[in-house]
């Protein structure tokens, strides 16, 4: 995997883990993969497996579909089809959540809450 890959999906792990929020050591210990290695992800030093994501997508809020997608294991349709087989967290496009990285957590908050809004909106 290329540097870049790999910081995009630490960056996008680590904004999402602020802003649960969680500590490295409260992820470990939700998931079961070390802080260390968490650490590494965030930093974009390692590319998490399959298994790392499946074990950390939960207690980040993130559906399994939505994190594989971000990582590239999965395409963005694939992403909207696994999610619609009873994945219950929000579907967030793996660009707007790389540009969504970028911005300050409150700015983060204030559009996934109008997102939010939006979706449900668009449900009637």
């Amino acid at each position: 995997m290329d540097d870049n890959r790999n910081k995009e999906i630490g960056k996008i792990i680590k904004q999402q883990r602020i802003m649960v929020p969680l500590t490295l050591k409260e992820l470990s210990t939700a998931s079961g993969v070390s802080s260390s290695h968490l650490g590494r992800i965030e930093r974009g030093e390692r590319f998490p497996s399959a298994d790392i994501l499946r074990k950390i997508a939960k207690p980040l809020g993130f559906g399994e579909a939505e994190l594989f997608s971000s990582a590239g294991y999965l395409s963005p349709s694939s992403a909207e089809a696994e999610k619609g087989k009873g994945d219950t967290a929000g579907y967030l496009d793996p660009y707007v959540a790389h540009v969504l990285a970028q911005e300050p957590v409150e700015v983060q908050r204030n559009l996934i809450a109008l997102l939010t809004i939006l979706k449900n909106l668009a449900k009637y």
